[in-house]
């Protein structure tokens, strides 16, 4: 199982690129740009890593995002990402990005978007790793501050495929935001939404009827209504669904409590993904392998997971296809 799941080739719908920042790299971007964390150490950084919710979480997300200041900044963070891609066989991923993390303290648009996309550019010149840019809002912030956002994005339209929303759930439903997302649509752009994790199962409803949204991001609560289950399985609703992630912010206890194996028996389009990995214990690779173990999830259920992604994806039919033919490779391999 270990040696089929590192081949496998990957590919990945939930990641936060600010939840990429490793200690090591925020410590070191710390001190390019004399920018003091209320951390003595890595090993300080990480022992705060014992989060008991959401909220808990974000407030560590938000103080690392601290060191982020110029274009190379982004660029570093992701490009260290894009290394782990390859090392995991990620051959196309879909980023999302907070523009508000940043801007929200002085920090253009402009330089976020530059470090980000050229870093995206050699990945795929050099790693050959295909990406798509996902802006997201952040809920716990106005619907007039996302909207502000919208409009200082535009500019670099071409550069993002989609929008998403994404930050603190509770009281914070997606009704909030259907105005930005009416004008993310009329300009072209898919949509996408986390609901579904701490949120109750009609934030998953919400998502789909009021921001028309392509994917839902987690999604692992629609269990809890019966006729949201059958909607998702007759529309086949993609679900990003993130294990270690969920383990680490308490919404299962352990990793064989999660729902991942209830939520493909009743036949979901679900996938596994990271969701932000330098604080949850696991990249795309690791996710896979720790919650096949965890579940006993058989080769094939493997494979399932894999193509849910591809056709999950915002790739064209022709990006598809190819990934669809590296997979019937790996499954001739490692399956049949």
């Amino acid at each position: 199982m270990e040696d089929a799941i590192r081949a496998l080739p990957k590919v990945e719908l939930h990641l936060h690129i600010e939840g990429s920042l490793e200690p090591e790299l925020m410590f070191a971007l710390a001190e390019r740009n004399g920018v003091e964390l209320p951390y003595a150490s890595v090993d300080e950084v990480r022992a705060a890593y014992d989060f008991n919710n959401l909220q808990s979480f974000l407030d560590i997300y938000y103080a690392g995002a601290q060191v982020l200041l110029k274009a190379e900044d982004f660029y570093d963070m992701t490009w260290a990402y894009l290394e782990q891609c390859r090392a995991d066989k990620v051959r196309h991923t879909e980023i999302f990005f907070d523009p508000q993390t940043h801007t929200d303290r002085g920090i253009s648009f402009d330089v976020v978007m530059d470090g980000i996309t050229k870093a995206l550019k050699d990945g795929y010149e050099q790693l050959g790793i295909t990406s798509h840019l996902i802006l997201c809002f952040l809920r716990h912030l106005s619907a007039e501050a996302a909207t502000t956002t919208f409009e200082q994005a535009l500019p670099w339209r071409e550069h993002f495929i989609g929008v998403g929303l994404d930050s603190s759930e509770k009281g914070n439903p997606p009704e909030k935001f259907q105005a930005v997302f009416d004008r993310a649509r009329a300009e072209g752009l898919l949509t996408v939404a986390h609901a579904g994790e701490e949120g109750p199962p009609d934030y998953i409803s919400q998502a789909l009827d009021l921001l028309k949204v392509e994917r839902i991001d987690h999604g692992v609560r629609c269990l809890e209504d019966p006729m949201l289950v059958r909607r998702l399985q007759k529309e086949q609703i993609p679900l990003t669904v993130c294990p270690l992630s969920n383990v680490k912010l308490c919404v299962f206890d352990e990793l064989k409590d999660h729902n991942l194996k209830m939520l493909m028996d009743a036949n979901l389009c679900v996938t596994i993904n990271s969701d932000d990995p330098a604080y949850f214990g696991g990249y795309i690779g690791q996710n896979y392998l720790e919650t096949a173990q965890a579940l006993d999830l058989s080769l094939e259920d493997i494979e399932i997971l894999a193509r849910n992604a591809v056709k999950a994806s915002f790739l064209d039919e022709d990006g598809k296809q190819e990934l669809q033919i590296q997979i019937d490779d790996w499954a001739e391999r490692y399956v049949a």
